[in-house]
């Protein structure tokens, strides 16, 4: 595995991590708690860091309460977890930007953790006029300072949200987390750009580009999983037209199209780490080997005394 730092964060992370929507059910299939702890096992084995979660990645906390579970069992120390705020998922799915809504949400997130600590607490998705609520910050920075938060951060909802990338500075902020992939490199106008001259840490997520980089589909195929079903087929064809142009033009031969895309990410200088979910033992060891390739380089020397 190679590490990076994560921007004014200071911490070392695994060039890949593991991001875990997945384990709330959205994706089509239902995890167990022996599941999850194999996934993440192996992720451990391999030298991967970063877990990035959230409270409402399924209900009551669900991927939380398997990570926490797993972590119980394991040396908190050892991971690097980030999670999110913002909305709620208990018996309906809701927005919650309420200063005190947001407490409540790191209290339940600390617990469904089995953790006194959040490494990187991450703002959720969440509209300009929702950011700009300065009582929000300022109870998110007393929680930082009481150590219940280590780092704040920001996941834009859309890639090309520069107004709170360069807002991130003023509200504390060390990291931000966007979608950036191949297929979607609108990041790399202002957001990436921003984050190089903020010294933010960047995770990638979706590099894969809802499995479309996968290498594994041709034109014409039909999706039924609820990430890509409501698509328009046009729309897909015309992506993996482009997937298929990518393959036979850009990844070299003989090199497993997956492991080139998240190769594909990191080679920006201001992504610290890509965050692709997995279904299974296979999937994580497949992302790790993004690493072997020529692509990705570890933080050079200097990186770690900014």
């Amino acid at each position: 595995m190679k590490y990076r730092r994560l921007g004014k964060t200071n911490l070392k992370v695994s060039v890949v991590g593991v991001g875990t929507w997945q384990f709330g059910g959205d994706w089509g299939k239902d995890f167990n708690q022996k599941e999850v702890d194999a996934i993440l096992t192996h992720a451990k084995e391999l030298g991967i860091n970063l877990l990035d979660t959230a409270e409402c990645y399924g209900p009551h906390h669900m991927s939380e309460n398997f990570i926490g579970d797993f972590l119980a069992r394991d040396r908190r120390e050892d991971w690097v977890i980030a999670s999110k705020f913002g909305h709620r998922w208990h018996e309906q799915w809701e927005n919650a930007w309420d200063a005190k809504q947001i407490r409540i949400q790191l209290e339940e997130s600390l617990k469904a953790l089995r953790t006194d600590y959040i490494d990187l607490y991450q703002f959720h998705s969440g509209s300009d006029d929702v950011f700009n609520n300065d009582e929000m910050w300022t109870m998110l920075d007393k929680q930082v300072q009481a150590g219940t938060i280590r780092n704040l951060g920001i996941s834009i909802g859309s890639n090309r949200n520069i107004y709170q990338t360069d807002k991130a500075a003023e509200v504390n902020a060390k990291a931000m987390q966007v979608v950036y992939n191949r297929l979607d490199q609108a990041p790399e106008e202002e957001v990436l750009p921003s984050c190089l001259k903020q010294d933010l840490g960047v995770l990638a997520r979706v590099p894969l580009a809802s499995g479309y980089l996968s290498g594994k589909y041709k034109p014409g195929t039909v999706f039924s999983d609820n990430v890509r079903k409501n698509r328009d087929q046009d729309e897909i064809n015309a992506k993996l037209k482009l997937v298929e142009e990518i393959k036979q033009n850009e990844v070299p031969e003989g090199v497993n199209m997956a492991e080139w895309a998240l190769a594909w990410c990191l080679k920006h200088p201001a992504v610290s780490c890509v965050i692709p979910g997995c279904k299974s033992v296979e999937q994580v060891e497949m992302n790790a080997k993004a690493v072997e390739l020529d692509l990705v380089q570890d933080d050079h020397p200097g990186a770690w005394n900014k």
